[in-house]
């Protein structure tokens, strides 16, 4: 018997994932899409590349009551539109996997810092499980709520995270400069995001301020600065970390060790001395890694390559469902990219 699943924001491009991700998932049913700006629309005039596996189903309206007594609700809505919802649906369905930042920080106070906002629900924040499995996967068993970790932040955190907690890399003046594709913003049309705007163009944004930086200092263990491009393609994620390194004797092979034996019974996680890209992590949920010390200037460089729709936000909140509904973390997701 499938888990019944409800979907709330369904037809934004992490809803759209899901819906697509879900159709191939032997044991997950979606049975509400819950989409207010598409509320009564099909499904496949929305997404059309969801028409063969979602041929009748029509977005309904977002709202607690909709999804009462769901196995499990994925929350796919914009920043600090979460937290009132899913403070209603805590005890009304089995599990909630937020893919916002609502409930990310474990300091209520970093909110209005960061995302300019008190937290409505902080007592809840306490109570969230942190959605990234490779690095915090034991709290994720059976937890009634998480709080899926974002895309950025997954990448540059299994590139960095392994070097921290084995004591190789100084936790300072760690620099981390990323990329990603315009899905990342979100489907709603911003003026930035047009195609003439992107179309051969490479931006950095949230110069020293970006929100995301708290999550990867809280999920790393490290202090940062966060520079984030936004890059002429639809998907992906490219971060480099730039690290000095605590021991002189490091090398690129010892750096590679590192994180090979950290990821060794993974399998969302390839390392390799090959230079990772998006374009093959395209589709699947999986972080490609690899690492490089220079002995000239003793700085540890990290490069993460993924999918940010799937690895950065919609296959890993599966994967996180997943382990929350105590199925195989690996059933229904992705191991291989699309090539070419």
């Amino acid at each position: 018997m499938a888990f019944r699943i409800g979907i709330l924001g369904a037809s934004g491009y992490t809803g759209v994932e899901l819906l697509r991700l879900i159709a191939g998932h032997p044991a997950l049913e979606v049975v509400h899409a819950g989409a207010d700006s598409n509320a009564g629309n099909l499904v496949a005039e929305v997404a059309p590349g969801l028409a063969a596996a979602h041929p009748s189903m029509r977005f309904g309206s977002i709202d607690a009551g909709s999804v009462d007594g769901l196995d499990l609700v994925f929350c796919c809505l914009p920043h600090g539109a979460s937290s009132p919802l899913v403070a209603e649906m805590i005890g009304r369905v089995g599990h909630v996997v937020d893919l916002g930042a609502d409930f990310r920080l474990r300091d209520a106070s970093a909110y209005p810092a960061w995302y300019g906002h008190e937290h409505l629900n902080p007592d809840l924040l306490a109570e969230a499980a942190y959605g990234l499995p490779e690095l915090f996967r034991e709290p994720l068993h059976g937890a009634p709520l998480v709080a899926a970790a974002g895309c950025y932040v997954t990448a540059a955190s299994l590139a960095l995270a392994p070097f921290v907690r084995g004591g190789f890399v100084e936790t300072t003046g760690v620099i981390v400069d990323a990329y990603s594709g315009a899905s990342g913003a979100g489907r709603a049309p911003k003026p930035n995001l047009h195609f003439c705007a992107v179309d051969e163009d490479l931006t950095a944004y949230g110069l020293v301020t970006h929100r995301h930086t708290p999550e990867i200092e809280q999920a790393t263990g490290a202090q940062v600065l966060f520079t984030p491009h936004l890059a002429p393609t639809n998907r992906g994620i490219l971060a480099t970390v730039y690290a000095r390194t605590s021991d002189p004797g490091l090398s690129s092979g010892d750096a590679l060790k590192v994180l090979a034996d950290a990821y060794a019974d993974e399998p969302f996680v390839v390392v390799s001395d090959r230079s990772p890209s998006t374009k093959a992590t395209l589709g699947s949920n999986v972080c490609q890694l690899t690492a490089r010390v220079d002995p000239r200037t003793g700085w540890l460089v990290a490069v993460a390559a993924l999918d940010n729709l799937v690895k950065g936000a919609s296959g890993q909140a599966i994967q996180c469902a997943n382990l929350a509904l105590g199925l195989d973390e690996t059933l229904g997701l992705p191991l291989a990219g699309v090539t070419p």
